[in-house]
């Protein structure tokens, strides 16, 4: 047709190189399924089979090193969304049984839990149209329907409680921090159900950076109408927040989702010069430079992780990977 064999050879040439594997090659094998179904030889597998699974074993593996280590404090944050959903009970499991150590969310985080204990969410549909929703009192998270009277049954729950902070402000001088705040709604709803339930009995400081964003700061805007002298003291609990991570041998950080409670907790940890472990869960990009799609790397170069730390971020939906996670690495 034309074409010389010289051209012909280097083509072929161009195409097919000769070459070895290398000495530590890993082959790429999925799980077997012919057997018995085994979560840990299920995740274990996940570690060859490529692409994001292979990230979720190796969050699994560097969760199992954090908890089996001596003396390593575990941050352990997420989103509002995650106690929207069902993940709710698997962050209720690491709690109730005292495996992680500090915790960290926004205020959905910490009002949907109390919310749960009043009243069930519902499930619904991603493309449920917003106007039928609105007139029916219907808010949509998600797939997630969560009625307007929850809210209102919410209200009703926490303002005697604020009545009580107040007087008991204008008495003593003190001003209550977020987290001293969660702690009593974790004692006063009573309910096993409950994450702050737990994390009260077992004395697990919780820290809402942005208490005032959600039902929480709706609740606060009006019942200051009448009683404005209630204040609530967030500097005191970045102070405490920034002085847990000073204080162990070493620490581990576990997010699901991003924003602000990575940060906090990345930030907390760059005053001792970054964790030793780190595992990301979520779906952001770090192409338009913010911090909730960044990478570990990005965090090392703040001093947040620690240059020889072990991290991986996974990329995905925390709904699916941390009930895996939890399975495989939260075992009693």
């Amino acid at each position: 047709m034309g074409i010389s064999p010289e051209k012909l050879k280097k083509a072929r040439d161009t195409m097919y190189i000769n070459s070895d594997d290398p000495a530590d090659s890993v082959y790429v094998k999925g799980h077997d399924f012919s057997k018995p179904f085994d979560i840990n030889e299920f995740v274990k597998s996940s570690g060859t089979t490529g692409f994001q699974a292979t990230n979720l074993a190796k969050a699994v593996d560097i969760i199992k090193k954090m908890r089996a280590e001596q003396g390593c404090k575990i941050f352990f944050g997420y989103t509002s969304n995650m106690i929207s959903s069902g993940v709710r009970e698997a962050i209720l499991h690491l709690v109730k049984n005292k495996m992680v150590d500090v915790l960290v969310t926004t205020a959905g985080g910490i009002e949907e839990d109390i919310i749960k204990c009043l009243g069930p969410f519902i499930m619904g549909d991603f493309k449920a149209k917003g106007a039928p929703l609105r007139k029916a009192g219907v808010n949509r998270i998600g797939n997630i329907f969560v009625p307007d009277k929850r809210y209102c049954d919410f209200e009703d729950f926490i303002k005697p409680i604020f009545v009580e902070l107040t007087q008991k402000q204008k008495d003593t001088g003190h001003i209550i921090t977020p987290s001293e705040l969660i702690k009593i709604l974790g004692e006063r709803i009573n309910n096993e159900e409950s994450v702050y339930y737990w994390a009260a009995k077992n004395n697990i400081p919780v820290y809402c950076p942005a208490i005032t964003d959600g039902s929480l700061g709706d609740i606060l805007f009006f019942f200051k109408f009448n009683q404005p002298e209630l204040k609530i003291d967030i500097a005191e609990d970045s102070f405490r927040l920034n002085y847990s991570a000073l204080e162990p041998e070493s620490t581990g950080i576990i997010v699901l989702g991003a924003g602000l409670v990575k940060h906090h907790i990345n930030n907390a940890n760059m005053f001792r010069d970054g964790a030793k472990y780190a595992v990301y869960i979520n779906t952001a990009m770090e192409y338009d430079g913010s911090d909730a799609g960044a990478e570990p790397e990005e965090a090392i170069s703040w001093g947040k992780i620690h240059p020889e730390a072990q991290h991986v971020k996974v990329v995905g939906d925390a709904t699916i990977l941390f009930p895996l996670i939890t399975a495989a690495a939260f075992q009693k």
